[in-house]
């Protein structure tokens, strides 16, 4: 499934998987969030039912022994597409990247972390860069954008998963980008709910969704209230401790985490603070440090390509990244077993397959 296009129904058995839990997982991995999966295997418990069509989002489970009329009955009109749409199903999530002031390095890391869950993990992944005017998402990876994104936030009742799909360009492998490019000059009318409407036909298509949003373009605040995660971005600084304490100041939403993942970026920066001192100054443990490599960095926004290449603090730093904005370990229900080193866990918030209406 990492190297084909996902079908619209896909009907796995797991029988005699030692953590089928976590087999389902590494399969959600791999395909679009959309995709209508059909559970079989060898444990007849509810509890193990529940666990795989409500906290991983299957469409159905059956147990064995199957019959042609248990098959039929059970999973007949969701083959032929004529199930109706289940209730709080949920897609891909989103993930937002605010730098706490210009410069920070903000857009680089949002660029970077797509690109490893897009080529390196082959998720399904978008970066939206909503700054249509100033953005540098689609620059940094010598994308020339077009004027999709504007269009579809200015008419939002056009706007589905098709269209998302088509107004985003393809980068490489499974990492996408929607951006813009528009003049100083031309006045932005979004529509009433255009983020709501996007968003979800995005949740819709992709596995993650990587915003770059700097503080105070427009949807700032209505991208803000949708997403999962929240990432600060913020170097060593001063001025630095200073913003960040500032957003920290706002209180995340209920679904959200109880504060956004603090990223130390170019730490190391000449007559810069050490991490203790950032700490000390923010009451608050920094979750992610990423050095100052800056020929690395530099020379990889010159070529227009990911800068998270070979091994480097770079590197390292976009993949402890990861791991804190959109995995945590699946307990398998049956082992009780996180994923051996080297697999993803679950989506850890929300269904890991979205239901198919």
């Amino acid at each position: 499934m990492r190297k084909a296009t996902t079908p619209s129904v896909l009907i796995v058995d797991i029988s005699g998987e030692d953590q089928p839990l976590t087999a389902l997982a590494q399969l959600a991995d791999v395909v679009e969030p959309d995709v209508c999966v059909l559970v079989v295997g060898g444990v007849d418990s509810v509890d193990f039912y529940h666990e795989v069509t409500g906290n991983l989002g299957a469409q159905d489970y059956l147990s064995k022994p199957l019959t042609n009329d248990k098959v039929a009955r059970h999973f007949g009109a969701l083959v032929a597409g004529h199930a109706p749409a289940a209730e709080g199903a949920q897609g891909g999530g989103l993930v937002i990247i605010t730098g706490v002031s210009g410069g920070v390095g903000a857009t680089t890391l949002a660029v970077n972390l797509a690109g490893h869950f897009g080529v390196s993990m082959h998720r399904h992944t978008v970066i939206l860069d909503p700054d249509l005017h100033l953005g540098d998402a689609s620059m940094l990876l010598n994308i020339k954008p077009g004027p999709g994104l504007r269009m579809t936030l200015e008419a939002p009742e056009r706007i589905d998963a098709l269209l998302a799909e088509r107004a985003a360009q393809l980068v490489i492998d499974r990492l996408h980008i929607l951006a813009g490019d528009e003049q100083l000059t031309t006045k932005l009318n979004y529509a009433p709910g255009a983020a709501v409407s996007l968003v979800s036909a995005l949740r819709r298509r992709y596995n993650l969704i990587v915003a770059d949003l700097p503080f105070r373009v427009p949807l700032y605040d209505d991208l803000l209230a949708l997403a999962h995660q929240r990432v600060l971005v913020m170097l060593p600084t001063l001025a630095s401790v200073r913003a960040t304490l500032r957003f920290l100041a706002v209180l995340p939403k209920a679904d959200q985490a109880r504060r956004p993942i603090i990223v130390l970026n170019r730490l190391g920066t000449p007559g810069s603070l050490t991490r203790r001192q950032v700490e000390e100054a923010l009451t608050a443990k920094v979750d992610v440090v990423v050095p100052d490599q800056p020929r690395q960095v530099a020379a990889a926004a010159t070529m227009g390509e990911l800068a998270m290449t070979g091994k480097s603090g770079f590197r390292s730093g976009i993949l402890e990244l990861a791991r804190h904005v959109a995995f945590v370990g699946l307990l398998d229900a049956t082992a009780g077993l996180e994923p051996a080193k080297g697999e993803t866990g679950a989506w850890s918030l929300g269904r890991l397959f979205r239901r198919k209406s």
